[in-house]
């Protein structure tokens, strides 16, 4: 006679906590034998590393496991800089060692991380299940997730600044924002964001929205969404994006009848705005922009950081073997760029969402981060190669665009250069040289955080600090000579812009989407920016 379900699922249930408590009785007996040698180099832990932070790693197996892989982690690093060679295959070398290295902690595993071990007999191994089902799904969508995928949508409670689709291109769509205060700045801003990621960055959540806080402010705010790559894009090249620039800044001056406009160039998009502002002043338009600010942004690649590592005959090879239809597929440049900061975005997802089973958290940024564009191909491996490999850019002559010779010494249009303390996609370092190559008026800010949260830091969250006002000899002259603020930068760019002319007018006619000479396409955020 076959046994009664229920009384099978209650004995399965009765030997749960017998199964622990075995577990754990054979690792504390090994534990008091093993725990003499473990005390003995505790000095190797390192006591910041979050991957290890847990008490359960004290335990005197696991704190053995965690010293050898310091110990072999440092002898692993240390060999190969010993190794002989230039900086360039030594900074090659030493990113792969890392990147081996982070792959092989004990935190990795389900069977040496203690603090995964204690959840799966605590869920009687349903959080590895649930873990199990989330790595299935990331592998059907070829991406690590890093937020709930039901958290956010665009449009909806992301890029929410009310606003209208104004102007198209078959490469962007044109979007003005609506006026909140009676009057507004005469000139009007234009904001060119990456290409290589979603231009909602800057208009994430209401409360952290560069947008909105500018539209607050008194100015008339067009944000420029690009297209992300398809098949009909495959002969698309940096003049282009050049060309839409410029497209861009005459529609908004033909719109509001306005002699020039505001600017900002985030990350890529600010290395072409200098190229966009050197081909101006070859044109003898250099005066149809009254200022350029540059977040995070490069022109001289001499000290790009660690995404030099990808630009080599080899990677630039794979670019060709992973193009379809003329275009690069955006999830591959997500993978670059988690790489970077490979403990944080690749790592402790794996731990946390795969092997701990937890449910994603709902964070508008990561969320933004996961949203990857697709890239032209022509136009990326041309950007890579002249760019990042050559450095072409500052060199008077040797790249050229619509026509004109690139020069960025004839730029003499008042900017804002901002750079990230902690910027790994554009160091410091590198940002830095923008300056030695502009002619005109300068600021020069220094914003704590790296690359994204340096960048959109609204003054409400009271987070991080700025440095302004050191000497433009150099920048560890900036760094020791700048005065630290507590709080977001905004503040001061928004003072610097009003310096620039304080002039104002109604906020109304052109000045609400759709009351000008251009009508309304739809309403903001648009279809460019929900394509996939």
């Amino acid at each position: 006679m076959a046994d009664n379900p229920g009384t099978v699922a209650e004995h399965d249930k009765a030997l749960i906590p017998d199964l622990r408590s075995g577990v754990r009785a054979i690792l504390d007996g090994w534990g008091a034998i093993l725990a003499p040698v473990a005390a003995v180099n505790r000095d190797k832990v390192d006591l910041n590393d979050k991957r290890f932070a847990g008490p359960e790693w004290d335990h005197p197996v696991f704190d053995l496991m965690r010293q050898g892989y310091a110990i072999m982690a440092d002898a692993m690093m240390t060999a190969v800089d010993q190794l002989p060679g230039d900086a360039e295959n030594k900074a090659r070398m030493t990113f792969a060692m890392r990147t081996v290295v982070e792959a092989m902690s004990p935190a990795n595993s389900p069977f040496t991380n203690p603090i995964v071990l204690d959840r799966a007999l605590e869920t009687n191994g349903a959080s590895l299940a649930a873990g199990f089902q989330h790595l299935m799904t990331d592998m059907q969508r070829g991406q690590l997730t890093h937020t709930s995928a039901t958290a956010f949508e665009v449009g909806v409670n992301i890029a929410t600044t009310p606003g209208k689709v104004i102007y198209e291109t078959p490469l962007y769509q044109l979007i003005q924002y609506a006026p909140t205060t009676p009057t507004v700045a005469n000139t009007p801003l234009v904001i060119f964001p990456p290409w290589i990621n979603r231009f909602y960055i800057l208009d994430l959540a209401p409360e952290k929205s560069f947008v909105r806080w500018a539209v607050a402010e008194g100015l008339t705010v067009f944000m420029v969404s690009w297209k992300s790559a398809d098949a009909t894009m495959a002969e698309v090249i940096w003049d282009d994006y050049i060309a839409a620039q410029i497209d861009a800044i005459d529609t908004v001056r033909d719109l509001l009848g306005v002699k020039s406009v505001h600017t900002i160039g985030y990350c890529v998009a600010g290395t072409t705005l200098a190229a966009t502002l050197a081909v101006m002043a070859a044109k003898g338009k250099a005066k149809r922009v009254k200022s350029a600010t540059f977040f995070t942004a490069q022109v001289d690649f001499s000290q790009a950081g660690e995404l030099l590592n990808f630009i080599d005959d080899a990677n630039l090879a794979m670019i060709d073997k992973l193009t379809t239809n003329g275009f690069l597929d955006g999830r591959y440049l997500a993978l670059t760029f988690n790489l970077l900061r490979g403990k944080d975005l690749i790592w402790n997802t794996v731990v946390s969402n795969y092997l701990l089973g937890k449910a994603y958290p709902s964070f508008d940024l990561l969320h933004w981060n996961g949203d990857v564009t697709n890239l032209p191909a022509k136009w990326h491996k041309a950007y890579l190669t002249d760019l990042y490999r050559d450095n072409l850019l500052v060199m008077p002559g040797a790249l050229s665009a619509l026509g004109e010779p690139i020069d960025l010494t004839r730029i003499e249009t008042p900017a804002y250069v901002q750079a990230g303390r902690e910027d790994h996609i554009a160091p410091l370092a590198s940002v830095w040289k923008l300056t030695d190559h502009l002619r005109g008026p300068l600021r020069f800010v220094l914003a704590g955080s790296g690359h994204i949260a340096g960048v959109v830091n609204p003054p409400a969250a009271q987070k991080y600090q700025h440095w302004v006002n050191g000497p433009m000899t150099g920048l560890d002259d900036f760094v020791r000579g700048a005065t630290e603020v507590k709080g977001s930068w905004w503040p001061d760019w928004i003072s610097w812009i009003r310096e620039l002319g304080a002039r104002e007018i109604a906020a109304d006619g052109a000045r609400v989407p759709g009351q000008g000479s251009l009508a309304v396409i739809e309403d903001a955020p648009g279809r460019y920016v929900k394509s996939r």
